[in-house]
Formats: C-alpha cells, structure tokens, sequence
C-alpha cells in the first residue's frame, strides 16, 4: 500500500502506524510518551496529525495506516494543538532544570524548544513555581521519585506492566490530579526499566553521590560483569569514576533491559578496596605480581600437586559470571589436561 505523508509518497506495511512509517521515512514527529517496545500508550497528545478526509486530529502513534491516506505531520492547525499539549505537561511541571538530575538529556526540555515554547517560559507567561518538595519514597532504594515533577506520560506504569510484567505502579487520580503510585512494592524487582523510560526527572538514579551533566561525562561501552549472559551496558563515566549505567535498546543481546545487577550494581568498580592487580602469598603476606608471574606460579603448583598425589586432588569450581563457552574450556582443560572430573559450578552470583 501507499501512503502520502507531507507530499511523499511512501510505501506502507499492513498494521504499521503513521508514526512508525513517518520515522522510516525520515519525517520527525514529537513525542514524549511513545516506546516501541510497549503498545501506543497516547497520553500526551504531542504526535497529533491531520489524516484527509478526517475531521479530528489523529494521534500518529496509535492510528494505522491504509492505502491510499493522505497525511499532513506540519500545520497552524496542528502546531496550535501540539503546543496546548505542551503546556498542559508544563502547567504542574516545576522550572528546577538547574538542580534537576535530567537537565541536559530531558525529553521535555528538548520539545520546549523543538515545538518554539522557549520564548513563552522565558516571558515567564506560564506560571510555573521551583519545586521545593523532597523526593518520597519509591518501590526501590535504588531510584529517587519526585512526583512534582511528573507529566503523568504513564512510560514507567505501562513498561512495568506490559514489559517487564511486574505491575508494581498504577496512576491514582484523574487528569491534573493524577499521580503515579507505588501500589505493590513487592513485586518490585528493582530492575530500572521505569528509570530508564522516564523522559523527566520524576524518577532519578541514587546509587552514585556523583552526579554530572551530559557534557561533564563520557559513556563507555561494556558487557556486563555480573553473569553469562553478556548483556552490553554504558558506564556513564566522570572524574575518572562511574556515576551512571545506561543503555542502547538497539544492541543485542538485551536490548536495553538490565536486571537490579546490571543497572545498580556499579559501585564495586569505584571501591578502594577492589583488587586490580594479582596477589600471590608469600609467608604470611599478599605480594603484587603481574598475571605472568601469577599464571606461572599457578601452573607450576597444579603439576606439583598431580605429581605428587595424582589428579583426583585437584578440583575445578565454575563461576555464572563466565559465558557458557567459557565454562565449556574450563571443563575440557580440568578433565583432558588435569586429568579429573572433579569439575562443578556455583550455579548461582
């Protein structure tokens, strides 16, 4: 089928959406609730468009295309609406960007701009106070929650809902009065999927004292340390320490999903107390060595002891942390160059 999108002719799917298509295509329409991953949750009425032969602007992220529709993504018509949406997400939304965690990377910030709000706030014609109520408590310690700074998009209840399938968050209330609840915190599993998709500063990380802004900071891509699944992760890196995990939902082999392991469990890597170089004993002390000396030392002791007392006095533990192929040569090397079958693993972190 063949669908018109601001003069262009595009070539459609059956069960595509005009905001899925229009993004294919290369045609920006805003949005601040949308998440491929979930179903259209169409709370903030910023992706409206005009569809011919239609009455009532549609919302582009729920509303399937048919062959031969016509759509116009740019108008007066839907610029007036899509800034009336705007403001009704900035009329509760406290102006505390400077001391806010998410200045700098805050989905509503960039539509203040990208829509040519700017100058309205600047004029101070939209009376929005500082927010000067502290964060409550959430489902998790791992995560701040300031309800006034919530636009009520619904990202983190319907992720957690439909995503990770755990329901632990409901909206209580209606409209301007709405309010995202933390309704059963044991089903919680602090995994940060609601963190992660919360385009404000409602919800915040509060694992790391350290906090910096987008351009204080460099991301570095790793793997996961924590099991063999190999999920790859960013460490959010500044003053030479990590302050922040985040992730790119387009890599596989997690797509953006992190376990509490993943998202939370970073502060290791800053600990004084971390090992960074091998120890061997010597006496009663630890000594540093580099890993060849270790590794030989390590060899020589092995040969040593199925010399003396034969392969069956050597045991191998396996660790959850290595990938399957990993545990698979660890395996081999105990029973063909050991010499035993005394191989387990610790099933578990």
């Amino acid at each position: 089928m063949v669908v018109t999108i601001d003069g262009k002719q595009i070539e459609a799917r059956e069960g595509q959406t005009i905001l899925e298509l229009a993004r294919s295509a290369g045609i920006s329409i805003p949005t601040l609730c949308y998440l491929e991953k979930v179903d259209p949750i169409g709370s903030c009425g910023l992706c409206v468009i005009e569809v011919e032969g239609e009455q009532d602007l549609l919302p582009a992220c729920s509303t399937v295309v048919r062959d031969g529709m016509v759509v116009t993504t740019r108008s007066e018509r839907i610029e007036t609406a899509r800034l009336n949406a705007l403001k009704v997400l900035l009329e509760k939304h406290p102006l505390d960007c400077p001391v806010c965690d998410k200045a700098g990377e805050c989905r509503l910030q960039d539509l203040v701009y990208e829509l040519g709000y700017e100058r309205r706030i600047a004029d101070r014609t939209v009376g929005i106070p500082m927010l000067k109520k502290p964060p409550v408590s959430y489902s998790t310690p791992a995560i701040k929650y300031y309800p006034g700074r919530c636009v009520l998009c619904r990202r983190c209840v319907t992720v957690c809902s439909e995503y990770v399938g755990q329901g632990v968050l409901v909206v209580e209330g209606e409209n301007g009065d709405g309010r995202i609840e933390v309704a059963y915190p044991e089903k919680c599993i602090s995994c940060g999927e609601c963190l992660a998709v919360c385009p404000v500063g409602a919800l915040t990380e509060n694992v790391s004292d350290l906090k910096a802004r987008p351009w204080q900071k460099r991301t570095v891509r790793t793997v996961c340390p924590y099991c063999g699944v190999g999920c790859v992760l960013e460490l959010n890196v500044a003053q030479n320490r990590v302050i922040k995990v985040t992730v790119d939902e387009s890599v596989p082999p997690n797509y953006g999903t992190l376990c509490v392991k993943g998202r939370f469990g970073f502060e290791f890597v800053n600990s004084s107390e971390r090992l960074t170089k091998p120890l061997i004993r010597k006496d009663d002390d630890f000594v540093e060595a580099s890993w060849d000396e270790a590794l030989d030392f390590v060899a020589d002791k092995l040969r040593q002891i199925v010399a003396e007392h034969g392969p069956d006095a050597v045991a191998g533990l396996a660790s959850a942390k290595c990938t399957n192929e990993d545990n698979y040569v660890f395996q081999k090397f105990m029973r063909a160059v050991i010499g035993t079958n005394n191989v387990d693993h610790c099933a578990r972190l």
